[in-house]
Order: structure tokens, then C-alpha cells, then sequence
């Protein structure tokens, strides 16, 4: 998946698509990002020791950090960087080529809501609002940024994040330093504002006989950066937790499953719990699973697996017969084996701007397909859930706060939260946690507590 000339986590992160509808969205993210950057004269070594430190800072204890259970998360990309962030990688993630963020240019099918942002974190694009005003993003390179991102989590009761790393995308020097820088933001947000978070691998992109740099890099983590040494690290049965996402795909990884039970293997014996992110079909081997009896082997040796649903049904019914027909007997299944059953609801799917097609492929129906997938999990028996994704605008996933008044381009269309205020997901998916947590009575409508403050 890491085309020789790409120097750009776009890419490697991008591949991670193929993940929700396979092989092509992997090509199609390759054709988009295939140009190098200017050479780094940072090198590894610079970018870790420059990045890997342990904190030092405040830390506020709101959260139990002593388990994933009763708890909903939010996976964070933090992958977005602009041309002036300080990062030198330019556009990454907001663009389908090299250049700045403009009309013909974007991959994003959310528009992000900047209004609370310092004047230092707001970058202005060749977009424009449809009264004229130029329209802004942000860097997740800048910390007061991701700081502020953690406070909403705190703010609408969410309890933390899932930081994504792509381990394909650390052998370049920049964007091992962007991955730190944002690790370390998220670490500090955490802290500061009372949340859990942990490291989740992704996969995506690593070729046969790499597994050994995941374990390189997360004892560059856990010796030099010292992230499990954190209050708000999160444990789970009693050791951190570390996720590693991708097994067990049916989309022509090359990475075995032999080298992924090593990894696993290697996790436990450093004194980890271990989550696996695995295809939404695993128990039976179908649809995107591998069909091999060694992925239960791999399967068993964890304490969390957490199947992926993005892309997998679309509507509150077919929401509804996915928790009832394929979660429940997936929980039956974990509760056997002494395993825990993380999940994954996500809020709606898009992804024009990237690919040419389905614009609002899944629609949010104003809240009510995220809900649905809240009250069927909670149904189904389950007791920790994982939205995904906090702030991926790439494909309409985020649920942090967007705009309804998107920039105005021909060629170029942009999902809106349906009229909804900014900040609305935020409420739902805290609404959400309450309701896993028993605070909320279980209903089918969304709560009046969310409605009434639109």
C-alpha cells in the first residue's frame, strides 16, 4: 500500500478506506497522494527525541481509567495538517493532491467548524462561505487545537479516544513527528481534561515481515514517552490497553496472520491488554473476513476484539437487525471465550469529494441512524462502545462540530449536520454514554435532553 515515492501519511492513512468497501478505495487513495514532499533533513532519531517525552503536566482525574467498560470512545485521526502548521508536510488529508485546499482540490465531505479556534489555529482555504467569507480549517498539529478537542469531550461527556497511528507512515520523519506531536497533544488533553486515551494501531498498508516495527515503535512509547505511566492512560483488566487494528481482512493485506499472533504475543508478555479491531464478520469467516481458522486462534488470545461496522448497513432498520442478527450472537460468542465486545457505531458515511460518488452514501437522518446503532448495542448486551470517528471529515464520520453553512464551489458539495446545531453529535454521543452507563432509559427516540437544546 505505501507506494515507494509516497512521503505523506495521507496516503497510508487513506488506505485505511479499503477497510469499508475494499481494494479500489486503496487504489483510489494511492492515484490521490502519490507525490513526494520536499526531501526531510529531519531524520528518526531527530523526530523521537525532538517528540518522545514523558508528561510532566496536570492531570485531572473525571474519567476511570481503570477499564474500557461503561465507557463509550471516540477514535481520533488527528492526521490534518496545513501549509504554515509548523509540521512542513502542506496539505495532508484536506486535499486530493498537493496544494493548497481549494475548489477541484478537496477530499473532505464535512466542513469542520473553526468558530472557536484562535485566530493562530484557523487556516484560511480558496474556499468561500456563500456571504463571501473566506473559509477556514485547522491543523491537529497545533496543540491548543487537539486541547480544545479534548474539552469538548469532557464538556458533552464523552469519555475519551482511541489516537490513531498508522505504523506504515513512520518511517518518514515529518510524519513520525506529526504522529508524536499529535500523541503527545492528545495525552496532554486527556490529562488536562479528565479523559481516557490509548494507542490504536492501524494496520493498514504494512507489507510481510514488518510486524517488528510495531513493536519497535510502542517500546519507543511505552520507555521513551512513558504514555502508560499516564493517569489517564487507559488499562483494561488490569494492564494498558493497546489496540491494534486490521486483522483478519479480507482485502489482500500482506501481513499475516501468523506475524499479527506475534504481535499479540508480544503485547501480552510486555504486560498489555490487547484490542483487536477485526472485519464486522469474523465469527462466521464471511463478507470481509478471511475465511481461516487462525484468525479465531489470533482472536482468543486477546481480552477486547471490536468488529468494524462503517459502511456495513445503512438506515435505522438495517441498524437494528445488524445489533439483533450479528452483535448479539457476536457477544454470545466473546462471553464463551471470556472476551470483551467492543461495538463500533458510527453516525452517517460520505465521500464525494474523495471518490466522485456517493454523496451522503449513508445519511444521519438527523441523528436517528447513530442513535439506532446506540439503542441496538445497549440492547444486544453490550456495555462499551466505540464511535468512529471523532474527526474524520474525509468521509463524514466526525462527530465533532461542523457547520451547516459549508463553502459554496461548483463541482464541490458538502454534507451538512441537516440544520442541526454544530455541536449536536457531541450531545447525542454523550447522551449515548449515558444511556450504556444506565443513566438514560433505553428508547427508540432520540433523548428530549439532546432536542431540547437545539
Amino acid at each position: 500500500m505505501h507506494h515507494p515515492i509516497v512521503n505523506s501519511r495521507s496516503a497510508i492513512a487513506d488506505i485505511s478506506i479499503g477497510r469499508r468497501f475494499g481494494a479500489l478505495a486503496c487504489v483510489l487513495a494511492l492515484l490521490s497522494c502519490c507525490v513526494s514532499l520536499p526531501a526531510a533533513s529531519l531524520t528518526r532519531e531527530e523526530a523521537q527525541a525532538a517528540t518522545l517525552r514523558p508528561y510532566g503536566g496536570p492531570s485531572v482525574l473525571e474519567v476511570d481509567t481503570s477499564t474500557l467498560s461503561n465507557k463509550v470512545m471516540c477514535g481520533y485521526q488527528g492526521w490534518f495538517s496545513v501549509e504554515g502548521d509548523g509540521a512542513e508536510r502542506g496539505w495532508v488529508h484536506w486535499t486530493k493532491r498537493r496544494g493548497p485546499l481549494a475548489p477541484g482540490s478537496a477530499k473532505i465531505d464535512l466542513w469542520p467548524d473553526v468558530s472557536e479556534l484562535g485566530a493562530e489555529e484557523r487556516f484560511a482555504t480558496g474556499f468561500k462561505h456563500s456571504d463571501g467569507r473566506t473559509a477556514e480549517v485547522f491543523s491537529a498539529f497545533k496543540q491548543p487545537t487537539v486541547l480544545r478537542h479534548f474539552q469538548w469531550m469532557r464538556d458533552y461527556g464523552i469519555d475519551g479516544a482511541f489516537v490513531q497511528r498508522f505504523i506504515t507512515d513512520l518511517r518518514d520523519p515529518r510524519s513520525l513527528r506529526h504522529n508524536n506531536t499529535v500523541l503527545a497533544n492528545c495525552r496532554e488533553g486527556a490529562n488536562r481534561f479528565g479523559r481516557a486515551y490509548a494507542v490504536m494501531y492501524d494496520l493498514s498498508g504494512l507489507g510481510t515481515n514488518r510486524i517488528q516495527e510495531v513493536m519497535d515503535d510502542w517500546s519507543a512509547l511505552r520507555t521513551r514517552m512513558r504514555v502508560t505511566d499516564d493517569p489517564a492512560y487507559l488499562r483494561h483488566r488490569g494492564h494498558p490497553l493497546v489496540v491494534v487494528w486490521g486483522i483478519g481482512f479480507n482485502d489482500g493485506r500482506r501481513y499475516t496472520l501468523e506475524e499479527c499472533k506475534r504481535l499479540v504475543e508480544f503485547l501480552k508478555k510486555d504486560g498489555c491488554s490487547v484490542m483487536l479491531g477485526v472485519p464486522s464478520y469474523w465469527r462466521e469467516m464471511t463478507r470481509d473476513s478471511v475465511k481461516d481458522p487462525a484468525l479465531h486462534e489470533v482472536i482468543k488470545l486477546a481480552d477486547v476484539i471490536s468488529p468494524w461496522a462503517v459502511g456495513r448497513y445503512r438506515g435505522t432498520n438495517e441498524a437494528a437487525r445488524h445489533a439483533e442478527k450479528t452483535l448479539k450472537p457476536d457477544i454470545a460468542w466473546c462471553a464463551q471465550q471470556k472476551l470483551d465486545f467492543l461495538p463500533v457505531v458510527f453516525p452517517g458515511f460520505s465521500w464525494f469529494n474523495m471518490t466522485g460518488k456517493q454523496f451522503d452514501g449513508m445519511p444521519r437522518e438527523k441523528g436517528n441512524f447513530l442513535w439506532s446503532q446506540f439503542v441496538g448495542a445497549k440492547r444486544a448486551g453490550a456495555n462499551m462502545i466505540y464511535v468512529a470517528m471523532f474527526d474524520e471529515v474525509d468521509e463524514g464520520t466526525a462527530i465533532f462540530k461542523c457547520v451547516n453553512d459549508v463553502p459554496v464551489a461548483e463541482g464541490t458539495k458538502f454534507v451538512t449536520y441537516e440544520g442541526l446545531p454544530s455541536d449536536f453529535y457531541l450531545r447525542l454521543t454523550g447522551a449515548g454514554a449515558k444511556m450504556l452507563r444506565g443513566e438514560l432509559p433505553v428508547t427508540d427516540a432520540i433523548p428530549a435532553s439532546v432536542l431540547s437544546k437545539q
